[in-house]
C-alpha cells in the first residue's frame, strides 16, 4: 500500500463520484477505478458500494476513510515540519558566549534579531570561558560561540568579526585615581591587577598583559577572576583594579569608577565562531542575523 492509494481513496470517498474524483486528481477514470480495486483487494474488503448510479462508502470504507484522513494529515504535517526545519525555521540553536561578550549591546542585538526572525527555533545560550566554549564547539555541544579573540589556530573554525569596543580602567570609588577622567597605561605599573585565569593563552587577559609589556612593565596580578561580573565586584571590594570592556560601565556604580584608558588605547574585539563545515540551516540563519546586524 502506497500513500497515493490513500490519496486516491480519500478523493473518491469525498466526491462519491469516480469521474469527478479522477478529474480533481488529474488522472483518467479507468486508472483510478483500477487503483481503488487494487486497494480493496489488498485489504480484502469492499470500500465502496454501487447503488444504482451512485457510489457510497461501505461501513468498512467509512472507518477506513477516518483513519486515512488522519494518516494523510500526519504525513502532510511531517512534510511541513521537515521543510521548515530545512529552512531553519524549526530546530535548536546552541550559542555560547564569554561573560564579557554577553554585555556587549551588539551581541544582544544579534540574539534579538535571531529570536524575532526565527521564533520557532529553540535558542539555548550558555556562558563559559573561551577555552571551554571552543572545546564545546569542537565536540558538538555548541553550534556557535561569541568570544574575544584571538582564536587559536589549528582549529577548523569559521570566524565572523562582530565589533571592537574601547577598554576602560575600573578602580574602587576611594582609589587615588577615582576622580580622574582618564589614565595612561604606564600610570598603572604599580597597581594590583585583577585578571582572568591565563592557562589557555587566549582572551582578554593576554591582550592586557601584552599591552602592559609594550608599555614597559609586567602587571602585578593580585587576583584571578573566572567571570567579568566577579571582576567588577572584586574591584568594588578594593582587591585591585581591572581593565574591562566599556560595556561593563553600568555595573556597580556605587562601588566602582571607570576611567578612559589611553597611551595606548586598548580595544576588545568580539567575534562569532562556528565549525567551518557546519551547514545546519539554523547556523546559516545565525550568520545571516550577524550580517544583518553588522550591516
Amino acid at each position: 500500500m502506497e500513500l497515493r492509494h490513500l490519496r486516491y481513496f480519500r478523493m473518491a470517498a469525498e466526491e462519491l463520484n469516480i469521474t469527478r474524483a479522477a478529474a480533481r486528481l488529474g488522472i483518467a477514470q479507468p486508472p483510478l477505478t483500477q487503483q481503488i480495486k487494487a486497494l480493496e483487494a489488498e485489504l480484502g474488503v469492499a470500500l465502496f458500494a454501487r447503488i444504482g448510479r451512485r457510489v457510497e462508502l461501505t461501513q468498512a470504507g467509512a472507518l477506513f476513510l477516518g483513519e486515512t484522513r488522519a494518516i494523510l494529515a500526519r504525513v502532510e504535517n511531517a512534510t511541513t515540519l521537515a521543510r521548515q526545519a530545512g529552512r531553519g525555521d524549526l530546530g535548536r540553536l546552541r550559542v555560547g558566549f564569554t561573560g564579557s561578550a554577553a554585555f556587549n549591546p551588539v551581541v544582544t542585538a544579534i540574539l534579538r534579531r535571531y529570536r524575532t526572525t526565527w521564533p520557532g527555533v529553540e535558542l539555548v545560550v550558555a556562558e563559559n570561558r573561551t577555552s571551554h566554549l571552543l572545546e564545546a564547539l569542537e565536540d558538538g555541544r555548541l553550534d556557535a560561540a561569541i568570544l574575544r579573540p584571538p582564536v587559536p589556530g589549528g582549529r577548523d573554525l569559521a570566524v565572523h568579526k562582530l565589533c571592537a569596543e574601547r577598554m576602560v580602567v575600573a578602580v574602587p570609588v576611594d582609589h587615588k585615581l577615582a576622580r580622574e577622567s582618564g589614565v595612561t597605561l604606564s600610570a598603572l605599573r604599580q597597581e594590583a591587577f585583577i585578571l582572568y585565569p591565563r592557562a589557555t593563552g587566549v582572551g582578554l587577559s593576554e591582550k592586557i598583559v601584552a599591552a602592559c609589556r609594550r608599555a614597559g612593565f609586567d602587571p602585578l596580578v593580585a587576583q584571578e577572576s573566572p567571570q567579568m561580573i566577579s571582576t567588577i565586584n572584586l574591584v568594588a571590594a578594593a582587591i585591585g583594579i581591572a581593565i574591562v570592556p566599556e560595556c561593563m560601565q553600568h555595573l556597580r556604580p556605587d562601588g566602582v569608577r571607570f576611567l578612559r584608558l589611553s597611551a595606548p588605547a586598548i580595544h576588545a574585539e568580539s567575534v562569532m565562531v562556528r565549525r567551518a563545515k557546519d551547514e545546519a540551516p539554523t547556523v546559516s540563519n545565525l550568520v545571516a542575523a550577524v550580517a544583518f546586524t553588522m550591516d
